[in-house]
């Protein structure tokens, strides 16, 4: 593969996630003009306290489309096979980053459901063990690290400052 077509190949890839970036911030302009148009109105003003968001995010989407058609008449057809290998590297050395955003995403959903300090105990520990070395020290230490900074934090909160943390169902 010569020189040309490496950069070639990067510069597809490149209109690729960009194309992707285009496509996520439309999804979330999308979604935040559905729920300015949810804002309830007053009496006192006829627009109504949603208008300048749906304005906003309804001429942000509106250049999204454009520039997500811009982005497709860009991207050469061989760019799409070179992008999924690259992707597929990507994902593979991105593993631990991805785990811990999933982890993340669970703990913040978990919370409410069976509370702080068990969903914290939980989260710290996964985290800490998928991360940390795989020794008995330091599998040691990440429970205890769990314990300290879940129940005791819940006690510190619950009896020094008086705030209590969600207590799950």
């Amino acid at each position: 593969m010569s020189e040309l077509d490496t950069g070639a190949s990067r510069q597809g890839a490149g209109e690729i996630a960009r194309l992707l970036s285009y496509v996520a911030l439309l999804a979330v302009s999308v979604g935040l003009f559905l729920e300015a148009r949810a804002m309830p109105t007053s009496r006192f003003e006829i627009l109504g306290a949603g208008a300048f968001p749906m304005i906003v995010h309804g001429c942000l989407s509106l250049l999204l489309v454009v520039s997500i058609i811009g982005a497709l008449r860009r991207i050469p057809a061989a760019a799409y096979a070179g992008f999924g290998a690259a992707a597929a590297t990507w994902l593979r050395e991105k593993r631990l980053v991805l785990v811990l955003f999933a982890c993340l995403a669970l703990y913040v959903a978990a919370m409410p459901v069976i509370g702080y300090p068990v969903a914290t105990l939980l989260f710290l520990i996964v985290v800490q063990v998928t991360l940390a070395p795989k020794t008995r020290g330091a599998i040691a230490t990440a429970i205890v690290l769990s314990l300290v900074f879940s129940f005791g934090l819940n006690w510190l909160f619950a009896e020094v400052f008086n705030v209590f943390l969600p207590r799950g169902h």
